[in-house]
Formats: structure tokens, sequence, C-alpha cells
């Protein structure tokens, strides 16, 4: 019984022994834990770039009083819109059908709906046209049968070289931004701990909707459209976590 007593005696001897050997919280300490503080910003930039290549989606529409008429001028229309823009050089991989669909027409003026006839629309979307090409596509096509104009879009060639270019800036602009924090804090900037790309990597583009009201009406009066595409933004956005260390001027 005594043996035990002494066991139980000498458990807290060790335990007081284990706390008195564990070192103090010194000055080294505080400035291994200052070491370890880092910040993260988010930065965007952009890049301006002239757009060098054209996409039109346009279609053609017919009517008539029977199904398999209204479908026949429709197929013939759209048949003669591709021919020409074969004859204007257009490749024939960039020609797409990208909708096509025929619907009854109703009259629904009396108390009862009376079918009047049919509509046929096919939509072609042509791609990868160069920009001297627009606009002469634009009118000579109203003329071979297209009556709607859905979209003109301009798109860049060089999108992959200025997002990167986009990119790099935003990293560069955040560390500016992190420097100023780190600064406020009497610390520096040290190495980045983790980036992450935030922007979608989407081509970029934009839509001429004045562009293709001017196509169908100078078509009307037999008039050429002038194209002026303007300049397009590819923009990036990045998170940064960067290291911060004590004292010091900024990286």
């Amino acid at each position: 019984m005594k043996k035990r007593i002494a066991a139980l005696l000498f458990c807290p001897l060790l335990a007081l022994a284990a706390c008195q050997s564990q070192p103090a919280a010194g000055p080294e300490a505080a400035a291994d834990a200052a070491s370890q503080k880092s910040v993260t910003v988010n930065s965007t930039e952009q890049v301006s770039v002239v757009p060098d290549i054209a996409e039109i989606v346009y279609s053609i529409q017919t009517q008539g009083a029977d199904a398999q008429t209204c479908q026949a001028d429709n197929s013939a229309a759209a048949d003669q819109v591709v021919a020409l823009l074969a004859q204007l050089g257009v490749e024939e991989n960039s020609i797409r059908t990208t909708g096509y669909y025929l619907n009854p027409l109703y009259d629904w003026s009396g108390s009862m709906q009376v079918l009047t006839g049919y509509e046929a629309v096919t939509t072609l979307t042509i791609s990868d046209l160069s920009m001297d090409q627009v606009g002469e596509v634009l009118t000579r096509s109203v003329d071979a049968g297209v009556n709607n104009i859905q979209s003109i879009s301009y798109l860049s060639s060089e999108y992959d070289d200025a997002y990167q270019e986009a990119l790099s800036l935003a990293v560069a602009a955040a560390r500016e931004k992190a420097m100023a924090l780190a600064q406020a804090e009497g610390c520096s900037v040290g190495e980045i701990l983790s980036i992450q790309e935030t922007s979608g990597y989407t081509e970029a583009r934009y839509n001429d909707g004045a562009l293709a009201q001017a196509a169908l009406s100078n078509a009307a009066a037999e008039e050429s459209v002038s194209i002026m595409p303007g300049e397009l933004d590819i923009e990036a956005s990045v998170i940064v976590e960067f290291a911060m260390q004590a004292g010091g001027e900024a990286e």
C-alpha cells in the first residue's frame, strides 16, 4: 500500500518538471510569428487590342401559302446566300447553319384562328471573317436574300497573347497593393504563397448592333456599310497571397 502512494506522489512531480522544461516565448519566437504573416489581395487589369476578326449571325425568312412551297423557297434563298459567300472567298468551314424552323401562320383577328400560311427561317453563322470582308459580305448577303441580321461580333486573333499580358499586369498590380498594406503594418512583402486566376478565360468580343441595322437600311438604298471596329478590352483577374516579413523594405 505504501508503494502505491509513493507512485501517485511521483506523477505530479513529473508533470511539473515537464512544464518547467518548456522554453518561454521570447523575442525570437515573436519574430517567427511575425514572419509567418501574410497579406492577400485581388487585382484586375486589362489590355486593349484592335479586333481583326468578325462573326455574323443572320437569317433568311420566307413565307408561303403551303409548307412545301415555303420550305422550298427558303432553301433556295439559303443556297443562294451560301453560294455568294463562297464567291466572296469565305471558307466553307466558316459557314454553319445554326438554326432552322418552319411554323404555321394564323390570323387571330376574328373569333377563331385561321391558318393563313407558313414561315420558314434558316439562320447562318459566318465566322472568321477578316474585317475588310465584313462590309461587302453584309451588303451582298442582304441583296441575295438575308432579311434579318441578328448580330455582328468583333474578336481578336491576338486574344491569347493579350490575355497573358493582362495576367502579368494583374500580378504586378497585386504586389503593389500588397506592399502598401504591408508597409502600413511596418512589414515588407516577401514571396508569393498562393495565386488564383479568377477571371474566366473566354474569347473577348463585342456586338455591333448599330451596324446590323445600318446594313439592312443601306442595302435597301444600295449603299455599302462602313466598319469601325474600335477596340476590345481583354481583362484578367487574380487573387494573390504574399508572405509578410517584419521590418525591412518591400521587395
